[in-house]
């Protein structure tokens, strides 16, 4: 693949998942469109299920469903090892802080409000796709403090003889704090980086990925600087 070029959208996989059979028509006509593969799912019972065979690219998930609701689903799909990589975009026409939070502690990466607007679905789909790209264009980098070991090609995490499973924004999280131990990133350097500038998330978001970072670790890696942001640390 060239460098900065985005990967075809003929190529890509998506999983459309939401109750209501017309907004699952419509999104899937727009994808379509763009010659992007699609699959449904109605409820995230389904979804699971669709996931597991069809491993998409991309997850178009609702929140509110009967069966089990987009939350539910994000945390089962993220225990899937075929789709730690998966990027799972919420549809919801709920902007409370709360329910962002909830759906970036689940392991969601970005929100699409509803209603759709296929313009607006188009380019971020696109600019969701360039992660992708930027992963594939990246030689193989290994981070390693004494026994503690961060691994951006395999996307994995190695404490000792314990092996440690983040998801995609808690990785990438950890893994830029962790390129230049010490320093200080500011929340908004953060948000840029690992989120982007063109996607909105509540100011809590952070917090909640960098407590779940320290939970899963056992130890304290990252620190807060208070009124400043964050910096890794490392002490055996």
């Amino acid at each position: 693949m060239q460098k900065n070029q985005i990967m075809n959208l003929e190529d890509i996989k998506i999983l459309i998942v939401d109750d209501e059979p017309d907004i699952l028509e419509f999104v899937t006509f727009n994808l379509q469109n763009e010659k992007i593969q699609t699959r449904t799912a109605a409820n995230g019972k389904i979804a699971v299920e669709v996931a597991k065979k069809f491993v998409p690219h991309l997850i178009l998930m609702d929140i509110m469903m009967p069966e089990m609701d987009g939350i539910e689903a994000c945390r089962a799909i993220r225990k899937i090892k075929e789709l730690q990589q998966t990027l799972i975009v919420f549809l919801t026409a709920r902007d409370e802080d709360f329910i962002q939070i909830t759906s970036f502690d689940a392991g969601g990466d970005d929100f699409i409000a509803k209603p759709i607007k296929p313009k607006v679905l188009i380019s971020k789909i696109k600019s969701l796709i360039r992660r992708f790209d930027k992963a594939e264009e990246t030689k193989a980098e290994e981070l390693v403090f004494e026994n503690l070991v961060i691994n951006k090609e395999n996307v994995s995490v190695r404490l000792g003889d314990k092996n440690i499973v983040f998801p995609k924004k808690e990785f990438e999280l950890i893994y830029l704090l962790a390129t230049k131990p010490g320093k200080v990133f500011s929340r908004e350097e953060i948000f840029a980086k690992i989120w982007g500038t063109d996607v909105i998330v509540g100011q809590r978001t952070i917090d909640v990925h960098v407590r779940k970072i320290r939970e899963k670790m056992g130890v304290d890696v990252i620190q807060t600087i208070k009124g400043l942001g964050y910096k890794f640390e490392y002490m055996q």
